[in-house]
């Protein structure tokens, strides 16, 4: 059975959310989560993010793996890949290429702290 907790004493029964990500949390047993797993990862599919529990100590949590993110290389791999294997040259978007202009025009330099 999923339950939520306002914090680690609280028993509510109200899922909380976790305030600088605005995702609902759930807390669950250890012995909960392995006998409703298919559950839990429905939920996990759909944002939530899951605390297991092993005698109300945090032992594991579940949530959504983040997007596959690619370096400028690989994606400019990607791009010569795809026109070698189609013969059509990648296009790019109109909107996206003035955005990314505008952002490197406005971009500040980077200036490392010195370390001592």
């Amino acid at each position: 059975m999923l339950t939520g907790r306002r914090g680690p004493d609280s028993k509510s029964g109200i899922p909380v959310y976790n305030p600088t990500r605005m995702k609902p949390v759930i807390h669950i047993s250890e012995t909960d989560a392995a006998n409703d797993f298919m559950s839990l990862m429905a939920r996990v599919g759909e944002g939530t993010e899951i605390i297991i529990e092993r005698e109300s100590t945090p032992v594991a949590v579940l949530h959504a793996a983040g997007p596959v993110r690619r370096s400028i290389s690989e994606c400019i791999a990607l791009a010569k890949a795809h026109e070698e294997a189609t013969g059509e040259v990648p296009l790019l978007d109109v909107e996206f290429a003035e955005d990314v202009e505008e952002i490197i025009k406005n971009r500040k330099p980077w200036t490392p702290l010195a370390w001592e």
